[in-house]
């Protein structure tokens, strides 16, 4: 296969720490082995990634980050295929699990306690997540009008959180479970979004319930405090970038 692949999206799409970085502004934290890169060299694509560590949905149709446009932007009409992986940070899927996390004492704290509480609040996580259902499918509709000859896939998120009853230490067994309950509701808005908007949907997350990272074989990372130049916690590994890239070139081959 040929042709301009732009890939859009969050951290789970960029990679930040997967080593070789590549060439990307400061913040991006995109590898230059994450799965669009994997993809491109596998297929011959002339690639445009444009994904962005922290990026919202707002940031993907509208909204600067950090100084650089709106990642829709980089859509031009040419391309073949495009890649969206989205939604996480307007939930705040991942801070959440970085709540859950630190030592409980934290959230009697004034200030970080507060703001602890806001990320692990079921009924603001409810809120968060209907508003992003909408979001995702105005995602899907505004790449299809701007890429209107490209394969377009969503490319929902890795599994990170282990099946109910196993331990995922140091995360207790009720932030354990809100965070399962917003990863299965994101996967599924994630699909109802593909399909409404005549998308494609890479089940990255049903293809990765044995790889979580608590499991022997991970393709994401536990949680932890970041470390430069090491895979960012809460987020995919090489080899989770590997599974992706492989299921989006079998997607392909089924086209």
């Amino acid at each position: 296969m040929t042709g301009r692949y732009v890939a859009l999206g969050s951290s789970m799409a960029a990679g930040p720490g997967i080593r070789p970085r590549a060439d990307s502004p400061t913040g991006a934290g995109r590898s230059a082995v994450n799965y669009a890169h994997l993809v491109a060299d596998r297929l011959s694509y002339d690639l445009a990634d444009v994904t962005f560590s922290g990026a919202t949905t707002a940031n993907l149709l509208s909204e600067r980050q950090r100084g650089t446009p709106p990642q829709i932007e980089a859509l031009d009409g040419t391309e073949s295929l495009v890649t969206v992986t989205i939604g996480g940070n307007d939930v705040g899927y991942v801070p959440l699990l970085f709540a859950a996390g630190l030592p409980r004492w934290t959230r009697s704290l004034p200030l970080l306690g507060r703001r602890l509480g806001d990320l692990l609040d079921p009924t603001a996580l409810d809120r968060a997540l209907v508003a992003v259902e909408e979001s995702l499918r105005n995602v899907g509709r505004e790449v299809r009008q701007r890429a209107p000859r490209a394969t377009v896939l969503f490319v929902d998120y890795l599994t990170l959180l282990p099946p109910a009853g196993t331990p995922a230490s140091p995360l207790n067994g009720l932030d354990t479970a809100l965070g399962r309950r917003v990863a299965d509701t994101l996967e599924r808005l994630t699909g109802d979004a593909a399909s409404d908007t005549g998308c494609g949907w890479v089940r990255a997350a049903a293809a990765s319930r044995e790889h979580h990272a608590w499991s022997s074989d991970p393709w994401t990372t536990k949680f932890g405090l970041p470390v430069p130049g090491r895979v960012a916690p809460l987020h995919p590994n090489a080899a989770g970038m590997r599974a992706v890239a492989d299921l989006i070139v079998a997607r392909l081959g089924e086209s």
